[in-house]
């Protein structure tokens, strides 16, 4: 996977005003159907142009830095944004460090630093509700305006992946209501977050059912709390497995609150996966969080959140 980190590391023999490009802008947090249906857009036109598609995209999110105190909480890291891009049809990815220094370019000075001098832009294609350049003063009809002076064209395109328009936003209110098959609708695949296993209290190995710890970043979204049916796997390996996943600070429990993601995978007491980076895939909520009178109660639930585990994933 090709990503540049900035404007400098774009290679000279890769792009050139010989071997130019078709570009797709945005932050393309999630790369949900919306995303995906513009990369599709992007994909056809370089194919028929025989262009390379470049995917363009900011790092951190514009608001991180603008607007700190409203900033999104991210559904993907940058790696795996840019991975996904390349799997729905970016050939390189550009992640332009974002800060106020770029935030102050003009309209005009952005499309002419990114897309003419450094990717030499034949085709640029963005969703239709695109904004850029110093207080987000560029649209698309601004970017068309440049492109037919400087050589390249513009294509806006509706963020249409099903009976609504889907957004970054919809996926984080599906996620902050627990409705992951709701954000999977929306993005196409589960929702997942990745992260290394560390060490817990190990509370679960007492009671039978040991798991696999990861934190979640305070600025990463992840499903409200509570208990959810999906997939584990090794980012080393590639082994996938079945899981009984608890999502928030384990209420039954005194101790330090921390928030994080709790994988049982079924039937397995032998795995160590401790240091291991893995992959949480979450299909569907089982229930919400609760505070048992005993841990007899908390074993018991524990027992039959595994029955549902095992029955929508493997079957009986």
């Amino acid at each position: 996977m090709l990503l540049w980190r900035s404007l400098v590391e774009v290679p000279a023999d890769l792009v050139n005003e010989s071997a130019r490009t078709a570009v797709v802008i945005g932050n393309f947090d999630g790369v949900h159907l919306g995303h995906q249906h513009v990369l599709a857009t992007a994909r056809a036109i370089a194919d028929e142009r025989g262009l390379t598609l470049v995917a363009v995209t900011f790092d951190p999110h514009p608001m991180a830095v603008l607007r700190p105190e409203h900033a999104p909480t991210t559904l993907t890291t940058l790696e795996v944004r840019a991975g996904l891009l390349v799997e729905h049809g970016a050939d390189a990815v550009l992640a332009l460090p974002f800060d106020r220094d770029m935030a102050s370019w003009t309209p005009e000075e952005f499309a002419q630093r990114v897309l003419v001098d450094t990717l030499h832009a034949a085709a640029c294609v963005v969703g239709a509700n695109f904004r850029y350049g110093n207080r987000a003063a560029g649209d698309v009809a601004c970017l068309a305006g440049f492109g037919a002076d400087h050589g390249f064209t513009v294509d806006g395109i509706p963020l249409d992946g099903g009976p609504q328009v889907w957004s970054s936003t919809y996926v984080r209110t599906c996620l902050a209501a627990g409705d992951v098959a709701g954000a999977a609708e929306a993005l196409g695949r589960p929702y997942a977050v990745r992260g290394v296993v560390v060490k817990g209290e190990q509370r679960g190995r007492e009671l039978g059912y040991p798991t696999a710890n990861v934190p979640t970043a305070a600025m990463s979204a992840s499903p409200s709390d509570g208990v959810y049916a999906g997939w584990l796997t090794r980012s080393d390996t590639g082994e996938r497995f079945p899981a009984a996943i608890s999502v928030g600070t384990n209420p039954t429990f005194d101790g330090v609150i921390v928030r994080r993601v709790e994988s049982y995978v079924l039937d397995r007491t032998d795995l160590d996966l401790y240091g291991v980076e893995v992959t949480v895939e979450f299909v569907e909520r089982l229930r919400g969080m609760e505070a048992f009178d005993s841990v007899e109660a908390l074993i018991e639930q524990m027992r039959t959140d595994v029955d549902r585990t095992r029955a929508l994933l493997v079957g009986p």
